[in-house]
């Protein structure tokens, strides 16, 4: 069934089938395990005994990563048409857990930004679109897993389930970003670099004559990215903006008189033009290999490729679909818009080749101690998923 010709009967019935104390309920339930990055495992296993208790056949795909398998389940309405995946990622990052509580309407604890109420929506989505039987064709595959937040993770698991075909025709993902449809995205690696010199620690006023300085080659490297960046900024996309470079650690020496053997910078590179990630990696390294030369200090740089850029067809089904829930749902369409951050989206387009797109609950406190999202927006979400799988399959 096409996106404009959903009928006023299913879409009332769809907002109607959406159980908020059920949604809360398996929210709750997901949130209240613990699940760093990498240690899933437990959350997955929670998952898969809500779905297994909701009489849905559940599947556990190893996925290159055995201490944490992934966890499948899927919909099929016995008819042609296409496959909606719903997917998230169960595990959250490396701060002091919070466990779960609900006050005055508001979920709190860690992953209820990111991103598990959004995955208790995915579920009562399914719920919703089992019992009333609203698919008139095609069908839906819920997929979850770990090894999303980085650095601690790599994003090996989602890969692993693309390369093992777990991939629908289309693709949402519930990461807390609900103000705008996102048509584009940039890629980005994160990078390490240490500049260093065989000569040890030494006092400032001992220096001998020629010694490499690398504290000053740090501070020249963060002038020139700098320079760069303003630079980077001409490359530009209508939706996701624009290429950068950013530094947000510098760190060198051991005390305030000492020239120092090392220094350390931490950053990220982004870029918005898909399919460039390696050219860009490669410039990258040139920098770096010409700074060293002129300095006669040692660079080395661990880069962390997380994702490539992406761009979706404004026309495709799938952005109809979504902009057609959402204004069943909440009475307006979304604006186009880019995708700030990195999600598993990235690697759907570029890697499975399928359109991806992010719309979660206006959750807030990601990456921090103090994730909250309302019941409200929930229920909202809960329901575009279901408005978009009826319109979409």
């Amino acid at each position: 069934m096409t996106e404009d010709t959903l009928p006023h009967s299913i879409t009332e019935m769809l907002l109607a089938a959406v159980d908020p104390e059920r949604l809360l309920r398996t929210a709750t339930a997901l949130v209240e395990v613990p699940s760093p990055t990498r240690s899933a495992g437990a959350a997955a296993d929670r998952l898969a005994a809500i779905l297994g208790e909701d009489g849905f056949k559940v599947e556990r795909p190893v996925a290159d990563w055995p201490e944490s398998p992934a966890v499948v389940t899927r919909l099929d309405s016995g008819r042609p048409g296409r496959t909606l995946q719903f997917d998230g990622h169960l595990d959250t990052v490396h701060l002091p857990f919070a466990p779960p509580r609900f006050e005055q309407g508001v979920l709190h604890g860690s992953g209820a930004s990111d991103m598990k109420g959004g995955i208790a929506a995915f579920v009562e989505a399914l719920r919703v679109l089992r019992e009333t039987g609203a698919l008139s064709g095609g069908g839906i595959l819920l997929t979850a897993h770990d090894h999303h937040e980085g650095p601690w993770g790599d994003g090996r698991q989602v890969r692993a389930l693309i390369d093992a075909g777990y991939t629908g025709d289309g693709v949402l993902l519930p990461e807390y970003l609900g103000d705008r449809l996102p048509l584009a995205g940039r890629g980005s690696g994160i990078f390490e670099i240490t500049i260093s010199r065989e000569e040890p620690p030494v006092h400032e006023v001992l220096r001998p004559e020629g010694l490499p300085d690398v504290l000053g080659t740090g501070v020249e490297l963060a002038a020139r990215f700098s320079r760069w960046h303003r630079d980077l900024e001409q490359q530009r996309d209508p939706y996701a903006g624009n290429d950068s470079v950013f530094i947000g650690k510098f760190h060198s020496g051991e005390i305030y008189n000492q020239s120092p053997r090392e220094c350390r910078l931490n950053g990220i590179r982004r870029w918005v033009t898909p399919g460039s990630g390696e050219q860009v990696e490669a410039d990258f390294h040139r920098r770096l290999q010409d700074l060293a030369r002129e300095t006669r200090t040692r660079i080395s740089a661990d880069y962390l490729f997380m994702a490539e850029a992406f761009r979706i067809d404004p026309a495709d089904p799938l952005v109809s679909a979504l902009q057609s829930a959402h204004t069943a749902a909440a009475g307006k369409p979304l604006p186009l818009g880019g995708k700030p951050f990195v999600d598993d989206g990235n690697a759907f387009c570029n890697r499975a080749g399928i359109p991806a797109l992010t719309h979660g609950p206006l959750a807030h406190g990601a990456h921090t101690v103090s994730e909250t999202v309302t019941l409200d927006e929930l229920v909202r979400v809960a329901r575009v998923y279901a408005l978009t799988a009826a319109a979409y399959c």
